[in-house]
């Protein structure tokens, strides 16, 4: 499904029953209603990202549900798309931190093909019904990916905004990885510690440290 190493990592999944009579669910909103993102960018983060390259994730709740936004990115939006307000804080965040400049897209895609996987917790919406396939099934597919990385031997980052990313902390046991929490970027919690909590030098002082490549955060 996926086209790389993500494939054999969850194959237990794609083959357990309960798996295929969620994704028939799925594919049936898919052909009743309007959902997003698009059929073809559904599995996009893990495509972008494979297993074995992944070495950050930004843990986000569920797709944008406006017009031509969601493309299977937590936090991204397709190019010529207004930015939201959370990503515009996450650009000031960025610039405060390691004075790069906004960019005038939201298409985060760069950060992907460098090990980011940018994971929504939720990786469908029904059209301006934000978070309407919450608790329809994705959650427990998404936890086994981040308990899967939990297992991995070289270090990852755990990029976890908000309360509801904060909740997967307890799926992160493996003490080689480094969770980074703060509040979500929305408007209404960036001033309360999103802002100055500086997660993209952290990220990369730990991969450094590690002997990994860190990430080039520029778009």
């Amino acid at each position: 499904m996926i086209g790389n190493d993500w494939d054999d990592v969850l194959k237990i999944i794609w083959n357990s029953e309960g798996f295929k009579k969620f994704y028939k669910i799925i594919t049936d909103e898919y052909d009743k209603k309007i959902i997003y993102p698009p059929k073809e960018y559904l599995f996009n983060a893990l495509k972008l990202t494979s297993f074995k390259d992944t070495k950050v994730v930004i843990v986000g709740q569920d797709p944008y549900h406006g017009e031509h936004q969601a493309h299977g990115l937590s936090f991204s939006v397709q190019k010529g798309v207004k930015l939201p307000p959370s990503l515009q804080n996450i650009y000031k965040e960025l610039e405060n931190d390691l004075r790069i400049k906004p960019h005038s897209d939201g298409d985060l895609t760069k950060w992907a093909k460098q090990g980011v996987l940018l994971l929504n917790a939720v990786l469908t919406v029904e059209k301006d019904k934000a978070a309407s396939h919450r608790n329809l099934g994705w959650e427990p597919f998404t936890d086994y990916i981040i308990k899967v990385l939990n297992k991995k031997n070289e270090p990852v980052v755990f990029i976890l905004w908000g309360n509801f990313a904060k909740e997967k902390a307890k799926l992160i046991t493996n003490s080689k990885h480094y969770i980074i929490m703060s509040p979500h970027p929305s408007p209404f919690s960036a001033y309360t510690g999103f802002f100055g909590s500086k997660p993209f030098s952290k990220t990369n002082e730990f991969l450094v440290k590690n002997n990994l490549k860190p990430i080039d955060w520029a778009l």
